[in-house]
């Protein structure tokens, strides 16, 4: 999924179909991501309003990845799979 701000409502659907096909409910979500509850809820329904940091958090606690595409580090271009030199 492209993520723009037209697609962050196709994003809390996604959220919401993920944490209820691994089982989850709102409460065990929240303890495996290291969010609230309230944040669960919030992202399921409108994530444009919720903070990224904790967005990824949400997303990689479900065991989703994120990736960035077309991002140039000091003249490296980053492509997927590949990490920016340290």
């Amino acid at each position: 999924m492209q993520l723009t701000s037209e697609t962050l409502k196709q994003l809390s659907q996604q959220l919401l179909q993920e944490r209820r096909r691994q089982g989850l409910t709102r409460a065990q979500a929240a303890g495996v991501c290291n969010v609230s509850e309230s944040f669960i809820r919030d992202a399921e329904s409108d994530p444009g309003r919720c903070s990224l940091t904790l967005l990824l958090r949400l997303l990689t606690g479900l065991g989703l990845r994120v990736e960035v595409h077309g991002w140039s580090i000091e003249g490296t271009q980053i492509g997927v799979d590949q990490e920016p030199a340290r």
